[in-house]
């Protein structure tokens, strides 16, 4: 083949590649304004805003993203902690992520454009925004203290999920309004007991405990999980036990509810369980069959609640509830619903 031939293929091929290209960019986008174009598929309350148009619901209440395929798709909504099943008020508010207290909420979106950004919003509690910051990569994991005063932002700088091999993880922790206490990479590190400085560390899912300077969080390094004790005055994070991910203090701080890797016949899949503080027992969910891949949230003392994937529906997720007892099946507990935190 001469050279002039291999270019005419060369060119050829782009050809067949960008027109290919074009059409499912031009399909996609078709889909998106046609999603946005629907009606809420759930009861609805109306939108909550500062422009007035509906009150933002107060008392206990279950504050979560709305994954329903229709106009108000990756919205914050609202339900009543009485009523997780009844007409939700929306925020006006689009979040990958978001937790919640009586305070304000941490919102971490992805912002679409020319170039696509990340950031973490620190909202009121009406739902205004008070701050943002930019974030090194896509949206993982946030939670709040429950006072409302500590933030912490977990998103991939390389990778975008946990089963991804090579994945790297940013995870930062500050205060509303306040100081940041940077990347946790940067706090000293004990494993086992001993200080530790691998170079292939990754910390991810921070749980606050309520004395305004505890906190847990996910360490791995050389593939080995662990659940790590935080500090925030000393800047140290000690490990307390291994093959924890995720972790989730209970309300009463006795317990960690987290997802345990097993063994099974797809890959890498993950089981619901809870850990004892004070005993270091652990009780691993087996009721729950399917593949937990999120951060569980307490409902109570007694419950978890988590988000799955809806089998067959693209971008539709649901929540979950389980008891944390073995034996325990799960139910589901609020549709069209992902990143629930109970706030009372």
């Amino acid at each position: 083949m001469t050279t002039r031939q291999r270019l005419a293929v060369l060119l050829a091929v782009i050809l067949v590649v960008g027109v290919g290209s074009a059409a499912y960019a031009l399909t996609e986008f078709r889909r998106g304004r046609e999603i946005a174009s629907r009606p809420p598929t759930v009861p609805t309350a109306g939108t909550t805003g500062t422009d007035g148009s509906a009150p933002t619901l107060t008392g206990p209440r279950i504050v979560f993203r709305h994954t329903g395929l229709d106009q108000e798709y990756g919205v914050v909504a609202e339900v009543p902690l009485s009523d997780p099943s009844g007409a939700r008020t929306f925020t006006g508010v689009s979040c990958d992520r978001v937790a919640a207290v009586a305070t304000g909420a941490s919102c971490l979106r992805t912002q679409r454009g020319v170039v696509t950004t990340f950031a973490q919003l620190d909202l009121n509690s009406d739902w205004s925004q008070r701050e943002s910051t930019a974030l090194p990569g896509i949206p993982s994991r946030t939670r709040m203290s429950t006072d409302g005063t500590l933030e912490a932002s977990t998103s991939f700088v390389t990778g975008h999920s946990y089963m991804t091999a090579g994945f790297s993880t940013a995870t930062e922790i500050h205060r509303v309004g306040g100081v940041s206490y940077g990347n946790l990479e940067s706090f000293a590190l004990y494993l086992d007991g001993r200080r530790s400085e691998p170079t292939d560390r990754n910390i991810w899912g921070v749980t606050f405990a309520p004395d305004d300077r505890t906190f847990y969080a996910t360490v791995s390094t050389h593939g080995v999980t662990y659940l790590a004790q935080g500090d925030l005055a000393t800047r140290t994070l000690r490990s307390i036990a291994r093959s924890v991910e995720c972790p989730s203090l209970s309300p009463d701080g006795t317990r960690i509810a987290f997802k345990q890797k097993v063994d099974h016949a797809s890959g890498t899949w993950w089981t619901p369980a809870v850990l004892d503080l004070r005993t270091m027992r652990r009780t691993v969910l087996s009721g729950e069959t399917r593949n937990v891949d999120d951060q569980i949230a307490w409902l109570d003392d007694s419950t978890l609640l988590y988000g799955l994937p809806r089998e067959g529906e693209a971008g539709v997720t649901d929540v979950w509830s389980l008891a944390a007892s073995a034996g325990a099946r799960p139910a589901l507990f609020i549709q069209q619903a992902w990143s629930p935190t109970v706030v009372r």
